[in-house]
């Protein structure tokens, strides 16, 4: 009796299942009404689906009952998701697979930009370029410079593009201003970037016609995007022949959240006894700092991200006097304190809205001390910024935003001796506000218009300027593209010029940027002719006045191929630059002292995989530089000798346990030439020396331990 009670509820139990059974039936088109075979529908969490056929047909029968969720997958399209109910009776669904627009395949604006982005396909570098690139020695700036439209300048900190100063490239993270992105150096000592790569997921390095969402930068702007939450808790230690670090990442069981921290000291008096410098140090350059990171999902789509950064730096060191027959030396003393804090939040509001808002403050302090001054500079800056973006569709956006920053500088001056004491103090502060509306306009996949327009409004200056700002891209083809770009770009005069009783007003630019590229998966071949006209330069040749003007012309030239020779990745950039300035002190339109006319750089890489060996090397080259010689009544009519280096890198990857260990070693300039990069004369014309780099190669040799982070897979990938 039992086994004939169990028999009738097997079969009431299969009966019932068979009668809830639905059959789901349809057909699946494009949004030309195109049938597409292959793709897969499915009940989402469930094994009941099919396939379409040769006519975008399909049909299945699902267990489920109630509330389900349909899902229809393709590659090469959007999937698309659809609830409905399932009660026994058959269900038609015909769904509409849209293309997916990937960024192979829909246009975007290329015109004087250059993604470099973890997340990109189409990028130019990644961070791991950056620090496997032989001349940058893991400096941002430094692979940027093997890039077209960067100057090779050595004497000075900064990132001179297209014929503009260091200063007039402005540095941002996660849309903020850096006030002070490099560290404070000696005279005709360039210094490198205070940030490292592996802190940021994308980089923008624009040339020139930038969006109008940035300003105060009239040649180039070199946006960075901080990363997201952490991977996985890590920890790293860094031990190297200019000092030690070490730092920890932890990422919360939830995956909701991760902080860390960072802390590094770099001494380079071992490194200076054993490799002779140029200039008699008092103290070798020292270095010592941290970091502090906090990431914190708010939603799926919604983050909050803080960034601290504290370095203290002191140096002092002694060079020959061009003006003494004695041997005197000049003496210089450096002491520098340098803050930097930023806070974003970014969140989702709706299916069309995007917020973006952020705040920051920094500050730098520099004491300087000379045989006869004691000088101390101060610059801080406090900001805030909004975004507000909405979809329009399924590619076009507007974005509304505004930005406040207040700065003060100050400086002041002690000097003197027995008989004579002076003493000067000034101080500046400014109140800037900037407003701007952006549109990203697809009229098709292949034809996409942006459009902007950036009011901006200093109280020092006490004006208000506008800037009309608008490109152009239009797709040829699966890969190819050509884009146009046409911008008005206004930025505050030099700090120098600041403390003037009559402030100048601002300099001023318009670019004219033709752009053509072709991006796959393994290759970039990117062309750009570009016309920059200079406005409102700051001159200094009878009272500090606008009246300054200027040009900068040329051609941009990059190629880059990760496919021809196996593991072998290279890239080659040229640049041709014609320009002429007449500002500050100039007498007429001359080509000035930081730009070459021809520029060209070639990056190697080779990685190989049985020894877990990553190598490269790169060549730069620029043609001389013009230089002041009091002796030649043409002005700046002289070129120093052509610029050549050669920079070898190799690393040597080895996972020991848990630990993931990199041996790296680097030498700059390998076969030593000669570099000059200008030239000091005396007073009276009668003696000058050579500015050059304080020795003739760099060498470097570092190991960096990673627990719980293995990033060979990374390497790898990177180089094939």
């Amino acid at each position: 009796m039992n086994r004939i009670l169990q028999l009738l509820i097997v079969c009431l139990i299969g009966t019932t299942s068979l009668s809830a059974q639905t059959k789901i039936s349809g057909r699946i088109t494009d949004q030309k009404k195109q049938p597409i075979p292959g793709v897969n529908i499915l009940v989402k969490d469930s094994y009941d689906g099919a396939s379409t056929d040769a006519n975008g047909n399909y049909s299945f029968t699902a267990s489920d009952t109630g509330e389900v969720t349909l899902v229809a997958t393709m590659i090469g399209f959007d999937a698309v998701e659809k609830k409905i109910r399932l009660n026994g009776t058959d269900v038609t669904y015909n769904p509409v697979l849209k293309e997916a627009l990937n960024e192979l395949k829909v246009v975007t604006i290329s015109a004087g930009t250059i993604e470099a982005s973890d997340e990109k396909k189409a990028t130019v570098l990644k961070p791991l370029d950056i620090v496997t690139t032989a001349s940058a020695q893991g400096d941002i700036v430094g692979a940027i410079k093997t890039l077209p439209g960067a100057q090779q300048v050595g004497e000075s900190e900064g990132l001179f593009v297209r014929g503009g100063t260091g200063s007039e490239t402005k540095t941002v993270i996660d849309g903020m201003v850096v006030n002070n992105p490099f560290y404070t150096g000696a005279p005709d000592i360039a210094t490198r970037g205070r940030f490292s790569p592996f802190l940021f997921k994308g980089t923008i390095f624009s040339t020139g016609g930038y969006s109008a969402q940035y300003g105060q930068g009239i040649s180039s702007v070199l946006a960075l995007e901080t990363s997201d939450l952490a991977d996985r808790t890590s920890s790293t230690v860094a031990i190297s022949s200019v000092g030690v670090g070490a730092g920890h990442n932890h990422l919360w069981k939830d995956k909701g959240m991760s902080a860390g921290f960072d802390v590094n000291y770099t001494n380079l008096l071992p490194y200076f006894q054993l490799v002779k410098q140029t200039p008699e140090y008092t103290r070798a350059p020292q270095f010592a700092g941290g970091s502090l990171n906090f990431r914190k999902k708010t939603s799926q789509s919604g983050i909050i991200k803080f960034y601290g950064y504290y370095n203290i730096g002191d140096m002092g060191l002694k060079t020959l006097s061009i003006d003494s027959i004695n041997g005197f030396k000049n003496l210089f003393d450096l002491n520098n304190n340098n803050v930097y804090t930023n806070l974003t939040y970014k969140e989702r509001l709706g299916e069309k809205y995007i917020l973006n808002i952020g705040a920051s403050y920094s500050t730098n302090i520099d004491k300087i001390k000379t045989w006869t001054d004691t000088i101390q500079s101060q610059s801080d800056l406090t900001q805030g910024r909004v975004v507000l973006s909405r979809g329009i569709g399924r590619l076009s956006i507007i974005r509304v935003g505004a930005e406040y920053q207040y700065s003060y500088d100050g400086f002041s001056i002690k000097g003197g001796n027995a008989f004579y004491h002076y003493e000067r103090k000034l101080n500046v502060y400014d109140n800037y506000t900037a407003g701007f509306t952006e549109a990203d306009i697809y009229l098709t996949t292949k034809l996409v218009w942006r459009a902007g327009v950036r009011a901006e409004n200093s109280t020092l200056i006490k004006k208000m300027v506008v800037s009309p700002r608008t490109s152009i891209a239009y797709k040829l083809g699966e890969f190819s593209q050509v884009s146009l770009a046409y911008g008005q770009f206004y930025q505050k005069p030099d700090r120098d010029y600041l403390f003037y009783p009559q402030v100048p007003g601002y300099n001023k630019a318009t670019h004219y940027i033709l752009n053509m590229q072709r991006v796959d998966d393994f290759h970039t071949l990117r062309a750009e002719i570009y016309y920059k006209k200079y406005d409102n330069l700051t001159s200094t040749l009878v009272d500090t006045s606008n009246s300054g003007k200027g040009y900068a012309q040329g051609l941009d030239l990059f190629w880059r191929d990760k496919k021809t020779f196996k593991g072998v990745d290279y890239w080659i950039s040229y640049t041709y630059l014609d320009t002429k300035r007449q500002w500050l002190n100039y007498p007429k339109e001359v080509t000035p002292p930081f730009a070459a006319s021809h520029t060209a750089t070639l990056v190697f890489k080779k990685f190989f995989n049985k020894l877990n060996l990553s190598t490269g090397a790169t060549y730069s080259y620029a043609t001389g530089r013009p230089y002041y010689n009091p002796n030649n009544p043409n002005f700046l009519s002289d070129r120093t000798i052509d610029f050549h280096t050669v920079g070898v890198n190799a690393a040597y990857l080895r996972q020991i346990g848990r630990c993931f260990a990199v041996l790296a070693v680097s030498v700059g300039n390998v076969i030593g030439n000669e570099q000059v990069y200008s030239y000091r004369y005396s007073y009276d014309g009668m003696r000058r020396s050579a500015v050059g780099p304080p020795a003739k190669r760099f060498f470097f040799i570092g190991l960096f331990l990673s627990f719980g982070q293995d990033r060979s897979k990374e390497v790898i990938d990177n180089n094939n």
